[in-house]
C-alpha cells in the first residue's frame, strides 16, 4: 500500500490560501536566488542573458577580440577537410529531377490551395467572353473584392446593368437605403402580470418586461415585492427598463426571499456598482437562482467592485452557472470564470449522481 508524505501534504496546506507575495515575502534569499534560475521569463525588456535558465558562471579568459576570432574560424575551415560525398562528382552528368515543360492543354488555375484542370472548352470561352460577361461571371462566384456593391448584388440577383456598369472600372454609385421594420414594441401587460403575481398563478412562470420605459417605481417595486413570495414564476426579464439603484435595493430584497426564480436579467439599465453590490450581497442568502444578467449598465464598476462581486461568487454562492457582467479587471474576470464553471461543475455531478 503506497505511503502518504504528510509532511509534504501539511506544508502544502499551510500556503494554499497565502497569496503568492506572501510566500515570496518568507523565502530566504538563496531560495529566491534559486527560483529564479529555474523560470524563464518571456520578457523582451531583459537581456537574453537574464532570460536563460542556463548561466554561465566562469570568468572570462580575456577580452573579446573579433579580428582574432575571424582569422581563426578561417584558419579552421582552410585546414578541415571536405565532406566526402556519397556519389562522386562527374563532369557533364545531371543530377536531380530534370524539368519538363508542361503541354499546354494540360493548364491548371490554382484556387483556395486547389488544382483545377480548365479544358479547351472552357478557355476557349472565357476568351471570347465579353467585359461585361466577366463582370456578371466574377459576381455570380463570389469574387467580390473586384467589383463594387451594385455590380456583385445585380449578379447575384440575376439582374442587367447599364452599359457603363458593365465594367470592372465602372463608375461607383450608391445603392438606395433599404428600410428596416421597426421591432414591435413589448406588448406585455403590466398591470395583469401584477395580479398574477400577487395571486401566485401557476401559468406565469415567465415575465419579459423588456424595454416597457414607463413603468414608474412603485410598479416596479410593487412587482418585485410579490416576488417575494411567489413560488411559480421562474424567469424576470427587466433589460432596458430604466431601473436605477432604488429598484436595485427591492432586487436584493427579493431575492433574498425568493426561493422559485432561476433566471433574471437586469441589463441595460442604470444601476451604478453599488447597486451592482448590493444586488450581488443579496445571492449569499440565494440558493436557487442559476442565472444572472446585469451588463451594460451606467458607469463602470471600478476594481474595488469588481473585486467584490468576484469574491462573493467564489466564496458565497455555488448555483450561479451563467454569469452576465463585463469586468474591466482581468483578476476578477478570472476569478468569476472560474467560480462559475465550478458551479457548474458542481451541479452536473449532482445531477450525475440522481440519474
Amino acid at each position: 500500500m503506497p505511503t502518504v508524505n504528510m509532511a509534504n501534504t501539511d506544508l502544502s496546506d499551510k500556503y494554499k490560501d497565502m497569496e503568492a507575495e506572501e510566500i515570496l515575502a518568507t523565502l530566504t534569499e538563496e531560495e529566491l536566488e534559486q527560483i529564479a534560475n529555474e523560470m524563464d521569463p518571456d520578457d523582451s525588456l531583459l537581456p537574453p542573458s537574464e532570460r536563460t535558465r542556463y548561466k554561465v558562471n566562469k570568468d572570462p579568459t580575456g577580452p573579446f577580440n573579433r579580428q582574432a576570432l575571424m582569422e581563426f574560424l578561417e584558419k579552421k575551415a582552410k585546414e578541415d577537410p571536405d565532406w566526402e560525398e556519397h556519389v562522386p562528382y562527374k563532369s557533364g552528368e545531371k543530377r536531380g529531377k530534370v524539368f519538363t515543360p508542361k503541354k499546354e492543354e494540360e493548364k491548371k488555375v490554382e484556387e483556395n490551395g486547389q488544382k483545377i484542370e480548365i479544358g479547351e472548352e472552357w478557355e476557349n470561352a472565357l476568351e471570347e467572353a465579353s467585359e461585361g460577361d466577366l463582370v456578371e461571371l466574377a459576381g455570380i462566384l463570389g469574387l467580390h473584392s473586384m467589383l463594387d456593391q451594385d455590380q456583385y448584388n445585380a449578379a447575384l440577383r440575376d439582374d442587367k446593368l447599364d452599359e457603363d456598369r458593365r465594367t470592372f472600372s465602372g463608375p461607383a454609385k450608391f445603392s438606395p437605403l433599404k428600410l428596416q421594420t421597426a421591432e414591435p414594441p413589448n406588448d406585455t401587460d403590466v398591470e395583469k402580470s401584477l395580479e398574477q403575481l400577487q395571486k401566485n398563478d401557476a401559468s406565469l412562470t415567465e415575465l419579459n418586461l423588456n424595454n416597457i420605459k414607463n413603468m414608474s417605481l412603485e410598479t416596479v417595486k410593487n412587482i418585485l415585492g410579490a416576488l417575494e413570495s411567489n413560488s411559480k414564476l421562474t424567469s424576470l426579464s427587466m433589460a432596458g427598463t430604466r431601473i436605477g439603484d432604488e429598484s436595485a435595493q427591492a432586487l436584493a430584497d427579493m431575492l433574498k426571499k425568493n426561493k422559485a426564480l432561476k433566471s433574471l436579467n437586469v441589463e441595460s439599465n442604470f444601476i451604478s456598482g453599488e447597486g451592482v453590490k448590493l444586488i450581488m450581497t443579496a445571492m449569499k442568502e440565494n440558493s436557487t437562482l442559476m442565472e444572472l444578467r446585469m451588463a451594460n449598465q451606467r458607469m463602470m464598476m471600478g476594481i474595488q467592485v469588481e473585486t467584490e462581486v468576484a469574491n462573493i461568487l467564489v466564496n458565497d454562492n455555488k448555483t450561479i452557472i451563467k454569469f452576465g457582467l463585463a469586468f474591466q479587471h482581468a483578476g476578477p474576470r478570472r476569478k468569476a470564470h472560474d467560480a462559475v464553471l465550478r458551479n457548474y461543475e458542481l451541479i452536473r455531478k449532482q445531477r450525475t449522481k440522481k440519474e
